[in-house]
């Protein structure tokens, strides 16, 4: 019995039904209506849509359990370290920070959309870091590890990703008003949005949502910055809104031409999840070992993965610019072809 216990308390709190069930119990439905309750009936939507997913998977002869490895793997790991090391990073952030903000907001809508822009700005550092420090990647590479796309993989997380991302979105927001309390909720709609970004095409085949992509970031954009391909790689840092991709020329939509191919450039071991979870630590403290010279050393832990002390560099930047001089030599390939049979 206190097996099956177990594992009823594990799918309540996995579902998000704890809050919910307190509710019930209780008889006082009014709950519903307050912040928290609001927020106990939207938590077990995410779990829901991952295990209709699961289902529509396996109605369709489509389910591998490889394709749900690394993220299954990575959610029992970190299930019961990561998430409480983040919770104290914030909860320390707004209380290191707050005195210091240069100026306070309230908790009106136009604050909101205030909160919200500022929140992605926060995002966006954090998410472009981790892919442009060699320290940070090795946390947020088991975040592309996966060689498919499903709504698990965003559980798929190395266990010290999410106290380093929240230490820098929330210290952001707290510096520049946002109200704790909005904050609270910015992260749960971020939290949410988050996770159906990572819908995979069986459950969604179309990314896109029409006219909507124009506006927010969708399934299609985050498909494209799970791609290992030239053309998408370091792309679309952003979470929902595109606003800051856009201002920094970070922005990608996916082209119909060129398939998504999902995964990391480095030669990894398939569906491995200790390779996945520890390589690029593994082949980061390679690199430093074979490096001569404290200041070498030193760079490889700071500049971007791929790069070299030996100039041979393969970072995402150098490989685009190499892919786009071949895309050009081909068009001028095909001009110059054109032009011969016309004459």
């Amino acid at each position: 019995m206190e097996v099956l216990q177990s594992i009823v308390d594990w799918l309540k709190d996995f579902f998000g039904l704890n809050e919910l069930i307190k509710i019930i119990n209780s008889g006082n439905y009014r709950e519903l209506l307050s912040y928290d309750g609001i927020l106990s009936l939207f938590r077990p939507l995410f779990p829901l849509l991952l295990f209709l997913e699961l289902t529509k998977a396996l109605v369709l002869r489509k389910f591998k359990a490889l394709d749900y490895k690394i993220p299954f793997f990575s959610y029992v790991l970190n299930a019961f370290i990561g998430r409480f090391i983040a919770i104290a990073v914030v909860v320390f952030c707004i209380g290191l920070f707050e005195p210091y903000a240069v100026f306070k907001t309230s908790f009106t809508w136009y604050w909101f959309i205030y909160g919200y822009i500022v929140w992605e700005f926060g995002h966006f550092i954090y998410h472009y870091f981790g892919h442009k420090v060699r320290l940070f990647w090795c946390l947020h590479s088991t975040h592309h590890a996966p060689e498919t796309m499903n709504l698990s993989v965003s559980y798929a997380h190395f266990f010290l990703e999410a106290p380093y991302a929240d230490f820098i979105r929330t210290t952001v927001c707290i510096l520049l008003g946002v109200n704790p309390p909005m904050l609270a909720l910015i992260m749960f709609i971020d939290g949410l949005w988050g996770g159906f970004i990572h819908v995979g095409e069986h459950m969604l085949k179309d990314g896109r949502l029409g006219k909507v992509g124009k506006f927010i970031l969708t399934p299609s954009h985050h498909r494209v910055h799970h791609a290992r391909n030239p053309l998408y790689m370091d792309t679309n840092f952003c979470n929902l809104l595109n606003i800051w991709d856009r201002a920094f020329g970070t922005y990608q939509p996916e082209e119909r031409s060129v398939p998504i191919e999902y995964g990391i450039t480095r030669p990894m071991r398939k569906n491995s999840f200790l390779d996945a979870y520890f390589g690029e630590f593994a082949a980061l403290f390679r690199d430093v070992y074979k490096a001569p010279g404290l200041k070498n050393k030193i760079l490889y832990f700071i500049m971007p993965p791929g790069w070299s002390h030996t100039g041979d560099h393969k970072t995402a930047k150098v490989v685009r610019q190499q892919h786009a001089r071949m895309e050009e030599s081909k068009l001028s390939s095909v001009k110059k072809k054109l032009a011969a049979q016309s004459a």
